[in-house]
């Protein structure tokens, strides 16, 4: 397995819902207009391929100097533990740089992983949840 990473190309948007949706990432898969405009208005993204497979992608909303938000990590479930996050992460971070902290909110299933890939577990946040 050669798994390539590419941080030019945005995956078309029934790759991307696919990859969710096998993935099990909570997003609205049945919203095809709001997954293209999270990816639009995204600032960042690395994908994870395999010959012509997505199997995994980062997508990051940032300011490139202060504050990072790691929106969606997904790998799919046949790439998982074979170090695809890990190196998503690794590159999300090269691309943003040093002054720039990387942020996120996990899904109750990834809350052991993040440690593991060097996030710190924070307790100082607070939320306004989305309408819908």
């Amino acid at each position: 397995m050669e798994i390539s990473y590419k941080t030019d190309v945005t995956p078309s948007t029934s790759q991307i819902i696919e990859l969710y949706e096998s993935s099990g990432l909570p997003r609205p898969i049945h919203d095809v207009e709001r997954i293209a405009a999270m990816y639009k208005n995204s600032d960042l993204i690395v994908t994870a391929w395999d010959g012509e497979n997505l199997v995994g992608v980062s997508r990051t909303i940032t300011d490139w100097v202060w504050s990072s938000y790691l929106a969606d990590l997904a790998v799919s479930p046949n790439y998982k533990k074979s170090g695809i996050g890990k190196k998503l992460i690794e590159i999300t971070r090269a691309k943003l740089g040093e002054q720039s902290m990387v942020l996120l909110l996990s899904v109750p299933t990834a809350m052991e992983y993040y440690p593991k890939v060097g996030f710190t577990k924070e307790n100082r946040g607070f939320i306004i949840e989305r309408s819908k």
